[in-house]
């Protein structure tokens, strides 16, 4: 038998097992699943941000079946991540004592499954992504974008150069493993979780992760790793003579105090409302949802960039909106039409880490809440726009009526919106998503077609000028791939030809044109 307890510090209670929802990193399966089954789920959660499988656990009505009386279906299972799944996934295992619907004494089996950095398929070579409760079979140029995304996705694995365990706060991580339950010493949750610290020819090296989140001092090696606040009076941002800003705060050392401070600081600036409410008792109500502030500043900091240097994320308060911006651009198959339900981390050391700290709630779902608690509220949904380096996220208030559509779009670090309901000028909008969509639906094209035609849409920004050697770059495909993308794009008519900038050159269509 094959089945060893790997993972004894994760200790589980068989309650938490059936209490857990199905969702982004969790899910339930029945000892009686076949093994090229049970391989779809193991390899969306290592595509994704990893995930545990409760085996043993019918997952439909929770009904507990127990392994210790089905060995050879186990072992068959156990064998699942370097059988069926390519290349070899790495799982660890833990048992949970339970007794089981027949009542015996029994255990069920928890598969723990790491997010990878390579792309994993089955013997069929699909492969599956974990969205939400469900596991997505990709399409190829998801997969093809997958692979683009694993390459930068693992940042925080990459050692700091002439960092050492000097740099390291050793009382702090010893905080953090009493606030997980690890048992064992802080150097040796280092070394032997998640590879923040590793020995490599008799010289220790620090991971980029370890020393953002329990280094001493982030910055010296990390010189932007920062968060900074500029309150603006008035609702725009102004340069020169002209500049408002009222205040300009930064935030430094490592990311739970980063973030801590950022929230508590943020809390200080947020106007209050006070009225009286239809029962006769006064009511105080902020301009933003507390949660709706906490959950930008923490995607902000959890989904950066950190391979970019050159900047910090910077937290701008106007009178009309909250406005973030995070070095990166979405990671994944992420976009801004789908963020709210598809969720993939660029940094899932840190995702998990801050999780521990209720910051990270639900993989997913923080986006989803937003929404709602913004609704709730009777405020828009948060925008979220990007280019080739920068995410922004614009939380507005209630205090100016949300622009028609046709207003024009932020640019990011120098935003300059026009407030009301002015026609924005010709040029200010290429075509909207709806419009490319319906003019797709009226060709039949493949669905890999409609997918590339989709890419490129979502990656070019307003006004770019571009051409078949930029579709390349984006997709990754060869040159008459491209070609025949370009060509496709002129087919709908949604592009324009721009003379005097070389052959082929185009932009997206305008809405007014």
């Amino acid at each position: 038998m094959v089945h060893t307890i790997l993972r004894g510090e994760k200790r589980m209670t068989i309650d938490e097992v059936l209490k857990f929802e199905e969702k982004q990193i969790f899910d339930r399966k029945s000892i009686n699943i076949e093994p090229k089954a049970l391989a779809i789920p193991i390899i969306a959660f290592a595509n994704a941000d990893g995930g545990t499988i409760a085996i043993g656990v019918s997952d439909r009505t929770r009904r507990i079946e127990g392994v210790d009386f089905e060995t050879p279906k186990l072992n068959e299972l156990l064998r699942v991540p370097f059988d069926f799944c390519v290349p070899t996934v790495k799982v660890e295992i833990e048992d949970v004592s339970c007794v089981d619907s027949e009542g015996r004494v029994n255990h069920i089996t928890l598969m723990h499954i790491e997010p990878s950095m390579e792309v994993h398929a089955n013997q069929a070579d699909e492969v599956y992504m974990r969205v939400g409760d469900k596991s997505k079979k990709l399409t190829f140029e998801e997969r093809t974008q997958l692979m683009y995304d694993k390459g930068e996705r693992f940042f925080e694995d990459k050692p700091v150069p002439d960092a050492d365990m000097e740099d390291i706060d050793m009382e702090f991580v010893k905080a953090y493993i009493e606030k997980i339950g690890y048992s064992k010493t802080p150097m040796e949750y280092l070394k032997e979780n998640k590879g923040f610290v590793k020995e490599k020819k008799g010289a220790i090296q620090v991971s980029s992760a370890a020393i953002l989140l329990f280094g001493k001092n982030p910055q010296l090696h990390f010189p932007r790793a920062r968060v900074r606040f500029i309150r603006y009076e008035g609702t725009e941002e102004k340069f020169g003579t002209e500049m408002n800003v009222i205040k300009d705060v930064i935030f430094e050392g490592n990311i739970l105090k980063m973030i801590n401070d950022a929230i508590t600081y943020l809390d200080t600036q947020i106007k209050e409302k006070t009225y009286l409410g239809q029962d006769g008792k006064f009511v105080t109500e902020e301009e933003y949802p507390k949660f709706v502030r906490q959950e930008i500043v923490v995607n902000a900091v959890t989904h950066r960039d950190y391979s970019i240097r050159g900047t910090d994320i910077q937290i701008k308060l106007f009178d009309d909106r909250i406005v973030v911006e995070s070095p990166g651009r979405l990671p994944g198959l992420v976009r801004a039409d789908n963020i709210r339900h598809i969720h993939f981390s660029r940094n899932p050391k840190i995702a998990e880490f801050l999780k521990t700290y209720s910051f990270v709630k639900e993989y997913g779902e923080g986006v989803d809440r937003m929404c709602k608690e913004l609704e709730a509220a009777g405020l828009h949904a948060p925008e979220y726009y990007s280019n080739s380096f920068m995410l922004q996220a614009i939380v507005r208030n209630s205090s100016i009526v949300k622009p028609e559509i046709g207003y024009k779009k932020p640019e990011i670090g120098h935003e300059k919106p026009e407030i009301g309901h002015k026609k924005p000028e010709i040029g200010s909008e290429k075509l909207s998503f709806d419009t490319i969509k319906s003019k797709i639906e009226s060709c039949k094209y493949n669905e890999p077609t409609v997918n590339n035609i989709l890419k490129i849409y979502n990656d070019i920004d307003n006004n770019q000028i571009f051409g078949a050697s930029d579709v390349r770059k984006i997709l990754g495909c060869s040159p008459s791939t491209a070609s025949e993308i370009m060509a496709k794009l002129r087919e709908l008519g949604v592009v324009r030809e721009v003379k005097g900038k070389g052959k082929g050159k185009c932009r997206f269509a305008y809405e007014d044109e």
